[in-house]
């Protein structure tokens, strides 16, 4: 009997931590995907842009602004 709630227990310690380490790999290369465009971005607008490209670089970085705070914490 004591052996079987080992098994169990280790089993369920296993399924536990697992995910969440992925999940963390997962958010830490998602996170630095987002910087990496927010900086290749902020690059473009240093080099000058039209009214047209300024809007939708401005929309382009709010939205990964916006992601970057949910994702990177």
């Amino acid at each position: 009997m004591k052996l079987f709630a080992w098994i169990v227990l280790l089993t369920t310690l296993i399924t536990a931590v697992s995910p969440a380490s992925a999940h963390d790999r997962c958010d830490k290369a998602d996170c630095a995907a987002v910087k990496a465009k927010i900086r290749t971005i902020e690059a473009k607008m240093r080099s000058g842009y039209s009214r047209a490209q300024g809007e939708r670089y401005e929309r382009q970085l709010r939205e990964l602004r916006a992601r970057r705070y949910r994702i990177c914490r």
